[in-house]
């Protein structure tokens, strides 16, 4: 399910002009955590290849996101957000196949993104597969 892990130069293609590739899970984590969408509007019109490569990671970030969590849409965190988008640490622990203690562990290290709903923690859909792809990345 995950790709093995790669060192940075095998991203990088073209001698004359460099081109680097970029995995449609990586563009789901940009655009999650560095905000690339905001980045893509705010910009828009500023430069024409710029832009074409924004809405190219943002077609490979949606299609991941609908392959991995069966919608386009990353989630909120917020209480009020469809609750089958978000899980406590017990099922995540299921699905990660590792402990409740383990899942809560990586949330204190800050290597699983989770949000505080009423004293429990709650983690998206989305963040469990990057959680996953990482962890088996780590371990090839």
């Amino acid at each position: 399910m995950t790709a093995p892990r790669r060192p940075p130069e095998a991203y990088v293609h073209g001698i004359a002009g460099p081109v680097v590739i970029v995995p449609a899970r990586v563009c789901a984590w940009l655009e999650r955590h560095a905000h690339l969408n905001e980045v893509r509007i705010q910009n828009r019109g500023a430069d024409a290849e710029v832009d074409a490569v924004l809405v190219a990671l943002r077609v490979a970030a949606l299609t991941w996101r609908n392959a991995a969590t069966g919608s386009p849409v990353a989630v909120k965190p917020e209480a009020t957000a469809d609750l089958n988008q978000w899980l406590s640490t017990t099922q995540a622990a299921d699905i990660l196949y590792i402990t409740d203690r383990a899942v809560r562990l990586a949330i204190a290290e800050k290597r699983l993104p989770a949000t505080q709903v009423n004293g429990r923690y709650r983690i998206a859909r989305e963040d469990i597969q990057h959680f996953a792809a990482a962890k088996a990345a780590q371990a090839a």
